[in-house]
């Protein structure tokens, strides 16, 4: 039923030591599948201080029994990635130009490749491309933003992107790239009805022109020029809190301030923690890995579904095993915002939509350079036509296909708790 809550998200910016990691991973990807678009390929990265690690498996056909980095400069592309975010600074300790990168990328294991592959092998229970790994991925919409995500996490997204917009036009000279955002939104009868607090925490130059930069000057420019600008002004009220680099002092950022891997902002990356999620990363996979493309297939059904007027929030969540091409399980929720009941639903999206590995890629049309797109700012969410998972084309079809189907049960005893503490709410007829 109903209630009123407050609920937070976070973003985190491209400066972030886990972002440098997954935006290097990403880069790594991109330009393997730009050498090759069947590319297999498993990055990690590692950074601290003025030390880079780029490791994990990589398998490019095209190049035969070559090894990966014979043919493309990973060291190269990382160093690209760390200039791209921001990190030139003269007084950076993490700097593109100075960072020392060590290359730790082997082949791919051929016992995965085995599995994966659209092969017959010995003991390979189907000759189709089965998935890359076991696991359980969740895709999830809500309709409280034209995005069709929830409001703190896109609220949060929308700061971040602000204050790199801002970094990188040059207009502030001592914003740094390492900030992170985060948002509290209130809300009554399951409505977002006011953003409760506002915390920015941006990095900063110690001194620009010799002169130490004001704490006040940074609060300042973070309410008036990000925060209101960026927010909606009907949900800032007097009663909001500004909370800006709490600490008073935010110099030491990056991988100098603190170290950074390859797949630890998995919240930021999708809901914000509003909806659930399987645990696994998304950056330097290659759509083989279903932790990547079943988790953007779910969040396209779920977008569909909700676009659609079918539920004003649902969850589709999907499991695998390594090898094995279909789920061992599809399951939908709406929270009992559902038109009709979960269980049509979940017939209607199971006939409309193939969820084999090879069925995701094909749909998505998931084999070609767009990852480092992705990485900041959450995968789910963005206008950009190469983020095909963010399309809703199949609204019609989802009607149709539960035209004639009827809820199992009135809604008061089809409501379950959702997830998160997340409230349900009532849908539009379709």
């Amino acid at each position: 039923m109903s209630k009123n809550f407050i609920f937070s998200s976070e973003s985190v910016g491209e400066g972030h030591p886990d972002k440098v990691c997954d935006t290097i991973s990403d880069y790594v990807l991109d330009a393997c599948l730009a050498q090759d678009k069947h590319s297999r390929v498993a990055c990690e990265t590692y950074a601290k201080c003025n030390l880079v690690v780029v490791g994990g498996e990589i398998t490019i056909p095209s190049i035969g029994a070559k090894n990966p980095s014979d043919v493309i400069d990973f060291v190269k592309i990382a160093r690209q990635a760390i200039r791209d975010i921001g990190y030139t600074h003269e007084d950076d300790v993490f700097h593109a130009e100075r960072v020392l990168i060590m290359n730790a990328i082997t082949g791919q294991s051929p016992d995965i490749a085995q599995g994966v592959d659209a092969r017959a092998a010995a003991g390979k229970e189907t000759a189709e491309q089965g998935a890359g790994d076991q696991g359980l991925m969740f895709g999830y919409a809500t309709n409280e933003t034209p995005e069709l995500m929830p409001a703190p996490i896109m609220y949060a997204h929308q700061l971040g992107r602000a204050l790199t917009r801002i970094r990188k036009s040059g207009q502030v000279k001592w914003l740094r790239p390492d900030a992170k955002t985060q948002v509290s939104v209130r809300y009554e009868n399951d409505q977002p009805v006011e953003i409760t607090s506002v915390v920015i925490s941006t990095q900063h130059a110690d001194k620009l022109d010799g002169r130490e930069v004001a704490h006040a000057t940074i609060k300042e420019f973070c309410i008036e020029e990000v925060i209101r600008k960026t927010l909606p002004q009907n949900l800032l009220t007097r009663a909001t809190k500004f909370l800006i680099n709490p600490t008073g002092r935010f110099v030491t950022g990056g991988p100098q301030g603190d170290t950074g891997l390859t797949g630890r902002k998995i919240i930021v990356d999708t809901y914000g923690g509003m909806g659930r999620h399987g645990g696994g990363a998304f950056s330097g996979k290659d759509p083989s890995k279903v932790d990547r493309s079943a988790a953007y297939m779910g969040r396209y059904v779920a977008k569909n579904i909700v676009a659609a007027g079918l539920a004003t929030s649902a969850e589709i969540q999907f499991a695998y095993a390594i090898g094995h091409p279909d789920p061992v399980s599809v399951c939908v929720n709406t929270f009992g915002t559902g038109v009709v009941s979960d269980e049509a639903l979940e017939k209607a999206v199971c006939e409309m939509f193939n969820f084999k590995p090879a069925a995701i890629i094909r749909q998505l049309n998931l084999l070609r350079p767009i990852y480092a797109k992705t990485t900041n700012y959450g995968h789910f969410g963005k206008d950009d036509p190469d983020i095909t998972w963010e399309r809703t084309d199949k609204i019609e079809e989802l009607k149709r296909a539960v035209g004639g189907a009827k809820s199992d049960a009135p809604p008061s005893t089809q409501r379950q708790a959702p997830p998160s503490g997340r409230a349900v709410r009532t849908p539009a007829s379709v």
